[in-house]
């Protein structure tokens, strides 16, 4: 995916120690884009930055 060429990855200061059960976010052009931290080359989804910040809104209320 060129829209990620050069995206800077980043996981959660919440994450656990041995980085096992992590995602990555990293913000592109209208985007976020997530994948699994244990396979970086992986599959990413890419999710609109409004519906990203409701789901993240929502994970933090739990």
């Amino acid at each position: 995916m060129e829209l990620l060429t050069g995206a800077q990855w980043r996981k959660s200061r919440r994450s656990d120690e041995s980085g096992d059960n992590c995602i990555e976010v990293a913000n592109v052009p209208t985007t976020v884009a997530v994948r699994d931290s244990k396979d970086p080359s992986g599959p990413k989804l890419l999710v609109d930055r409004d519906n990203f910040r409701r789901f993240a809104e929502t994970v933090k209320t739990l």
